[in-house]
Formats: structure tokens, C-alpha cells, sequence
């Protein structure tokens, strides 16, 4: 068992939403359920609590009726390796009543909040060299669900300001931006927005809390 496992609140939709985010993640199941007695405070024979495992991250779903609901405060971070992921992740998560936000995060149908994150973004942000990193925070600001190639575009455009301001570096400017397809027009276009994001995340595997 899990030492620390995240227990989501919910009114007396715990079994529709577990099927739901075991039917979305891969390496998923329903470890166990657990019924209301004649003891209550919930009907008897209706759902208590059940355990469940989301692509190995394990979970518990309670059913506690009304009296909280769910915050951006607290929301699950999904990491990605492709674009492809990314793309379908979103989607589904999202769909039938969901609400897509800003810089990777969206709310699902019951209110949970979700940030679908490519690894690159990560390791993106982390870059020693801080022109890199600042161009990628603005890309990445301007966006909902985050696009690696705009991602990799701006790493780029980083680059390549940074060779012009360098004495004699101009010369490499034209072959750096046609190796990776990046608009000539674009080079070194400054991106609007600004700010900071971070975030200390508890579990294991892909899927945790944050």
C-alpha cells in the first residue's frame, strides 16, 4: 500500500468518476470498494470510498456529499513524452463538460483540476541558460495545452538573439534557423507575457498530485 495516496471529495458521483479516469489512463484499475452500512451516514449499500490506481499512482474516491467541492489549489500533474499524449490527454479530459485553462491546466467534468505537462517543458525550464528558459516561460504563457514545436521554436529564437549579440555571430544566424525550420521573419521576435510557475509534486509514475 502507498504511504501517501491523494483522497478525492466527491458528492455521490465516486463510482461514475473512477470509471472515467480508469477508462482514460493506461495501467489502470479498481482496487477495491467500500459500501455505506446500516450505520450511514450515506445510504446503505451505496459507495463509501473506492481505491483505485491511475497509470500506478494510487487514489482513493470518497463519496461525502456536499459540503466541499474541488479547487485549482489542488490538481494532478500528468507528464507526457510526445506531443501525441499531450493532444489526447487533453481532449479527453476535458470533454463532455470540462473547462480547458491556461499553461497545461484544465478542469475535468467533476471539477478535478489536471495540468497535462510535456517532460520537455520541464527540462526546458530548468536550462542554464537563462535567454532559453525566459523565451520558453513566455511561449508557453501565451498558451492552453502546450505545444512542444512552438516550445522548441522559442528555445531557438533564444539562441539565435543571443549569437547576434555576440561580436561575429552574426554569420551563423541563417543556418541555425533554416536547420530547424524556424521562419526567418520570426528570429528573435520578442513574446508578450511574463511571470513564474513552479510546483512540488508528491508520487509516482506520471500521474500526481500537486
Amino acid at each position: 500500500m502507498q504511504k501517501i495516496t491523494p483522497c478525492l471529495w466527491f458528492d455521490d458521483n465516486a463510482e461514475e468518476a473512477v470509471n472515467f479516469y480508469v477508462s482514460v489512463f493506461k495501467n489502470s484499475k479498481i482496487a477495491s470498494v467500500t459500501r455505506y452500512g446500516e450505520a450511514g451516514p450515506g445510504r446503505a449499500g451505496s459507495v463509501l470510498t473506492m481505491a483505485f490506481e491511475l497509470d500506478g499512482q494510487e487514489f482513493v474516491a470518497l463519496n461525502g456529499g456536499p459540503h466541499f467541492a474541488f479547487s485549482p489549489a489542488i490538481s494532478l500533474v500528468v507528464y507526457c513524452e510526445t506531443q501525441e499524449e499531450v493532444d489526447a490527454l487533453w481532449e479527453k479530459l476535458s470533454a463532455d463538460g470540462g473547462e480547458t485553462g491556461r499553461c497545461a491546466w484544465l478542469k475535468d467534468k467533476y471539477g478535478v483540476s489536471w495540468q497535462i505537462v510535456p517532460t520537455i517543458l520541464v527540462k526546458m525550464l530548468q536550462n542554464k541558460d537563462a535567454e532559453k528558459s525566459n523565451r520558453v516561460m513566455k511561449a508557453m504563457l501565451q498558451m492552453g495545452k502546450i505545444d512542444i514545436e512552438k516550445l522548441k521554436r522559442a528555445q531557438v529564437e533564444a539562441g539565435v538573439v543571443d549569437k547576434r549579440r555576440r561580436p561575429g555571430g552574426l554569420a551563423d544566424l541563417t543556418n541555425q534557423a533554416d536547420s530547424v525550420g524556424t521562419p526567418r521573419l520570426n528570429i528573435g521576435r520578442a513574446l508578450p507575457g511574463g511571470g513564474a510557475v513552479g510546483a512540488r509534486c508528491h508520487g509516482r509514475g506520471r500521474v500526481q498530485a500537486c
